[in-house]
This record gives structure tokens, C-alpha cells and sequence, in this order.
């Protein structure tokens, strides 16, 4: 039996989600409706469903928490929904462990295929006295899902995961089948397949990594599909085999790094780098210079740089991802601003975003992305030519490196894209609600405010860096656009 419960505060996507699930005839066993959290909530632990098709903006900050305590006690399939394809959405689908993300107005075929996986795999999970008969009777999906059973002993743990977790029945048949010459516990999950050993710890390390090792050989010579195996041994006294499956399953994150087709052996839990995902304002402009000006070896060199010379400790992989969308922002402002909106380059978009989201190899991420950048670059190219660029992008763009000029004018930016000055500013007006020199002026407060905090340069200074004829002028702009002189400015950002 498995349980759909479709949440979304609009009645309309409730019925239609429901109604293309039974036109489909996906094989639920019952759909169940809400409108409210707190219904939701009471829904999942009355009713338990298998999969939750959850819309992100019902959840309220301080609703998250217990939001994600749900889904992990009781290994919901999640499948996010948002009518905002932002970046936060993204990291919040990322939060819930998402099977995938549907950006509304939602699409029927991508309903159907994603709900049909979802309730293919769900109904593959085996019942828990069933996959124990015969079996060690104190250990159970309970010993490792629920911290209140403590389970603890001399227990390793192998967690074996596909990369495609479309063959998963392929691979409890597999194990099921394969002749281990010490039998362990079988837990099959919906994405992976746990194996409890019971070694004595002189024994553990060489006889778990000659099995792991020696599955992996017998697996590849049956199947082509890649596999992940870790091997949890915990040199640490009284964890709780719910314990040992978390810091496994976390372990099993380090494929995001080093890849597929190979055995992990852990004695210790992994502790993640925590950096910040976001772009900073240097690196922004960076990405602007090196797509405008079509460096592409130094995109390259960057991407490698940043993401695949990595050493442990390895930063939080949920975190990497977020970089990710950072840099694809970028990338996406280039294309508006040079008309780029042909349905296969959007559509190439599209699907680096879910790489980004969903692919599990880090090595495979940057270079699908490396190939979009290049095909985006060979198009703004082609189409320079014979498209219209963005007017004002091509203003903006220019202003954001020239602000620093302080005899910088109108008439120098329409030169630059072509246009007549009078033309340029009412285009100003319409589409950016502001004119050129406040325009410009903000850009010139923006940077100021960024020498101010990171930097000890002098008032005068920071004045002439960013454009400003004279020290008390630029104060006197600088407090009317901000409330504060300079100075006071730089003294209570320090103190925060």
C-alpha cells in the first residue's frame, strides 16, 4: 500500500494533481488533500504516506525544523513544489532531500513520470518482519531509524546505493542472491540497501573491505550501472546502530567528491567544511568580465579551481550546490542581457539546474555546466549579429565598470551602446524606474560601502575610488542615500 498526500494551498492544484493521478491511473493506494501545515503534519503521522507532494511556501521559517524531522522519521519521498524558481527554493528542496522540484504551472508528463518512480519504488519496501524472518530478531528497521532502541554492539555497517536509483530492484535481487560467506541483516530502503555485520574489531577492517571489494568485482561483472558501497566500522564505544546508520549515510555523501564504482571505509564520522555558498561581490564582477568577455579558459580554470581540487575536510555538498545556482545567476543575466531566449538554450538551462540539484557527482556537475557555458557563449556570439542585445543590460554592464570614472556621463554610455542620449534616458526611466545618475550614484554607494567595511582605506580615498570629486561631497551623498556619514557608517558595521 502506498499513500499520496498532495499539500498546496491552492484547492485548483490539489484537485488537478489529483485528478492526473487517477487519469494516469498511478498506483496509489489513497490520495489525501490538504490545504494547511498543521493538517499536513497531522496527516503524516496519522496516515503515514509514502510520498508528500509539498508546496515549499506553505512552510513557515520557524516550521522548518519539524518539517524535516518528519520526513527523516518517517522516510518520505518529497517531492518540493514552488511558484517561485529561485535560488532559496532550490536550497529549501535540497533541505527536505527532494526527489525533484516542480516549478508551477506544473507539467503533466513530468507529473506522471516523477509520481509514477515515486510509487514504483515506495512499493518496493519490504516489510520489516518479513526481511527479518530468520534473521537476528533483535535487529530491525527500527535499530536504525529510531534513536530510542539502543542497538548497540560490535555492528558494522555497508551501505550499498546505486547511482541510478531506477535499478534498485536489480540490486535487492542481486543481494539477495549473493553468496556472503558471513550473512548479515538485509534492510533494503527505498534508495539504498543497509547490511548490519557483526565482526570482533580485530577482524572487522580486513574481512568487511575483502567483502565490500569482492561485491563490487561480482557486481560489475553482472551489471554495467555504477555503485557507491561505504563500510561504517566506529572506532567510537556506545553509539547506537541509529547512530552508526547516520554517520553512514552521511559517509555515503563523500561519492559527491571522489565518484562511483569504489568502496569507502570509515571509522569516524564526517565532519563537513561549512563555507559560504554565495557569490561575493568581487567574484560577481569577475563572472560578468570573464562572460562578456568570453574568456573561456579562465571559466574553466576557475570551475576546477573552485570545485574539483578538493582535500578532506570537504565542504557540506548541499552548500556546493547552492555555489552553483550562484554562478548559474550569473550566467542566466548574461543571456538575458544578450536576447538569448531560443527554446534550446532555455531548455539546456533547465536541465543544468536539476544537474546541479540531483546529480550526485560533483566531477559530472561542473562539467555538464562547463558545457552549457560554452554553448551559451557560442550563441551570444552568433547572435550578436543578427539579435538585438539588451539596451540597458549593456548600460548597466558598462556603468558597473567605468562608475569609478568621475567625469563619467551620460553621453559616454550612450556612445557605448550606440544610442542617442535622450534615448538612453528615458529608457532609464522605463525600465529601471530610476535615471542615469541615480543609477549611478547607487553603484558608486554600493562599492563605497563594500571599501568601507573591507578595507582601512581613508575617507578621501574610498571618495576617489568610487567616482566622487571631493571627500565632503561624497559624505554628504553618501549620508543622504544612507543615513549615515562614512565614518559613522564604517565604526557601527565594525561593531556587528
Amino acid at each position: 500500500m502506498v499513500k499520496l498526500l498532495i499539500a498546496d494551498r491552492d484547492l485548483n492544484e490539489r484537485t488537478g494533481i489529483n485528478w492526473l493521478v487517477n487519469s494516469y491511473a498511478i498506483p496509489f493506494t489513497s490520495v489525501l488533500l490538504s490545504g494547511a501545515l498543521s493538517e499536513v503534519v497531522q496527516l503524516i503521522e496519522s496516515e503515514v504516506p509514502e510520498v508528500v507532494c509539498i508546496e515549499l511556501d506553505m512552510i513557515e521559517p520557524q516550521q522548518w525544523a519539524y518539517v524535516k524531522e518528519l520526513v527523516n522519521r518517517y522516510r518520505i519521498k518529497v517531492v518540493a513544489m514552488t511558484a517561485e524558481a529561485t535560488f532559496e527554493r532550490a536550497y529549501e528542496a535540497i533541505q527536505l532531500k527532494a526527489v525533484d522540484l516542480w516549478v508551477k504551472p506544473l507539467s503533466p508528463d513530468t507529473i506522471k513520470r516523477v509520481l509514477s518512480s515515486c510509487s514504483t519504488s515506495s512499493s518496493g519496501r519490504i516489510d520489516t518482519d518479513t526481511a527479518l524472518q530468520n534473521k537476528r530478531p533483535t535487529l530491525s528497521y527500527h535499530s536504525i531509524f529510531h534513536s530510542q532502541e539502543s542497538s548497540i554492539g560490535d555492528y558494522q555497517l555497508m551501505l550499498i546505493q546505486l547511482e541510478n536509483g531506477k535499478k534498485q530492484n536489480s540490486l535487492q535481487s542481486f543481494i539477495s542472491d549473493y553468496p556472503f560467506v558471513n550473512q548479515p541483516v538485509i534492510l533494503p530502503l527505498s534508495d539504498m540497501i543497509v547490511c548490519i555485520f557483526s565482526f570482533t574489531k580485530k577482524q572487522s577492517k580486513s574481512m568487511l573491505t575483502n567483502i565490500g571489494n569482492q561485491f563490487l568485482r561480482e557486481w560489475e561483472k553482472a551489471y554495467s550501472d555504477s555503485l557507491s558501497l561505504v563500510i561504517y566500522d566506529s572506532d567510537q564505544a556506545g553509539l547506537s546502530l541509529h547512530e552508526k546508520y547516520l554517520h553512514a549515510r552521511q559517509a555515503l555523501e563523500i561519492r559527491f567528491y571522489q565518484g562511483t564504482r569504489r568502496l569507502f571505509y570509515l571509522n569516524h564520522k564526517v565532519n563537513w567544511l561549512i563555507k559560504e555558498p554565495f557569490l561575493t561581490p568581487a567574484d560577481q564582477r569577475l563572472w560578468v568580465d570573464m562572460l562578456h568577455g568570453e574568456k573561456r579558459d579562465q571559466i574553466k580554470d576557475w570551475m576546477y579551481h573552485e570545485f574539483l581540487i578538493k582535500q578532506e575536510p570537504y565542504p557540506e555538498p548541499g552548500l556546493l550546490r547552492i555555489r552553483l545556482t550562484s554562478i548559474l545567476a550569473q550566467v542566466s543575466r548574461f543571456m538575458k542581457s544578450h536576447g538569448l531566449v531560443e527554446n534550446s538554450i532555455t531548455t539546456k538551462y533547465h536541465n543544468v539546474f536539476d544537474i546541479i540539484l540531483y546529480s550526485p557527482i560533483l566531477y559530472r556537475i561542473v562539467q555538464e555546466f562547463l558545457l552549457f557555458i560554452y554553448d551559451v557563449l557560442d550563441l551570444a556570439v552568433k547572435n550578436a549579429h543578427s539579435s538585438r542585445i539588451d539596451i540597458i543590460e549593456q548600460a548597466l554592464h558598462f556603468m558597473e565598470n567605468h562608475f569609478s570614472n568621475q567625469d563619467l556621463k551620460l553621453e559616454d554610455v550612450a556612445a557605448h551602446v550606440e544610442r542617442s542620449p535622450a534615448y538612453l534616458s528615458t529608457l532609464f526611466t522605463k525600465r529601471q524606474g530610476s535615471s542615469f545618475r541615480e543609477t549611478l550614484t547607487a553603484f558608486r554607494i554600493k562599492e563605497a560601502k563594500r571599501l568601507l567595511i573591507e578595507t582601512k582605506l581613508s575617507i578621501k580615498d574610498v571618495a576617489g575610488k568610487t567616482g566622487f570629486y571631493s571627500a565632503n561631497y561624497f559624505s554628504r551623498i553618501f549620508k543622504e542615500k544612507t543615513g549615515l556619514p562614512p565614518r559613522n557608517y564604517r565604526n557601527q558595521k565594525k561593531l556587528l
